[in-house]
């Protein structure tokens, strides 16, 4: 027999009451279950309490993973903004240099500045591609500036054709006399031949100096002879392009060969009585499209 009693106010009185055998396991029980679902609510609440706690962690730290990343974009945006900014720099420097290296070479040149003009911005446009408003932004700016030095280049590669054209003309042109020191001692045209007495064609000029005294060649050009050929001694012919033909005769020494390329000004022979001569001197001839001309106005050139 188990007594139990009920403290709490029942008529002003506790209540006692008494369980039998079968009356005290079925309460039994029930006081057990009770305690159970009252453990197992507590574990409940303890275990999805700790889930919270464990995935506001997890939130904070991708808070703080997301603050990083935001500030290293701010770190690289202003590297690159700075990056940016040099470049414009340079790229207007340049812009500056070129046109104003172009505007010279026009000059020196005395070419059109109409034609080549580094004064004003380059033509270009086209259709707009939406009805937005247009920012200006550094990659506009910079495609700008990317188009006006294409437009420099391609305008400076034919300032360089021209005046390359121009250059190559005037120095594959005989200019200036065969020698460096001496005196003219015969001119072209007839005169007396100085073997014979009888009057001949002369056609060429003679200019007589020491001997070994360098001979140079009057234009830039190409060998196409260079030995012994009849009447002239040892010879030296140039090729100058444009029709143009050069002979230094009677040579004393040859200091080029067939093929080479010599420029104005450049030695190619040595002062000579080799050939049909009379003293040391160099028969200077000009020939255009294989023909003897006067070298008077050549001569003349400087």
């Amino acid at each position: 027999m188990m007594n139990i009693i009920l403290v709490g106010k029942f008529r002003g009185k506790p209540l006692r009451c008494q369980l039998d055998g079968s009356r005290q396991l079925i309460f039994g029980t029930a006081i057990i279950s009770l305690f159970a679902g009252l453990l197992v609510s507590a574990g409940y609440w303890y275990g999805k309490t700790d889930a919270v706690v464990s995935q506001l962690v997890e939130l904070e730290q991708d808070v703080v993973e997301q603050k990083v990343l935001i500030h290293q974009a701010r770190k690289s945006a202003e590297s690159e903004l700075d990056a940016l900014t040099a470049r414009l720099g340079v790229m207007q420097a340049n812009i500056i240099r070129i046109n104003a290296l172009g505007q010279r070479l026009v000059k020196v040149a005395k070419l059109d500045s109409k034609e080549f003009n580094f004064k004003d911005a380059p033509s270009y446009g086209g259709p707009v591609e939406n009805d937005g408003v247009a920012q200006i932004d550094f990659a506009n700016v910079i495609a700008n500036l990317d188009q006006q030095l294409s437009s420099r280049e391609d305008q400076l590669d034919v300032l360089e054709d021209v005046i390359m054209n121009s250059q190559l003309r005037s120095e594959s042109k005989p200019r200036g006399r065969p020698i460096v020191k001496g005196w003219t001692s015969s001119y072209y045209g007839k005169r007396t031949d100085p073997f014979s007495g009888k009057l001949a064609m002369h056609k060429g000029m003679d200019f007589a100096g020491k001997e070994g005294s360098d001979i140079i060649a009057v234009a830039n050009g190409v060998v196409t002879w260079a030995g012994d050929r009849y009447g002239y001694g040892n010879l030296v012919e140039i090729n100058h392009g444009n029709g143009y033909t050069t002979r230094y005769g009677h040579n004393a020494k040859i200091l080029v060969e067939v093929g080479d390329s010599v420029e104005k000004g450049q030695a190619i022979s040595q002062m000579g009585s080799t050939g049909r001569s009379t003293g040391p001197h160099v028969h200077y001839e000009v020939l255009k499209n294989d023909r003897q001309i006067n070298p008077a106005k050549f001569v003349a050139l400087r």
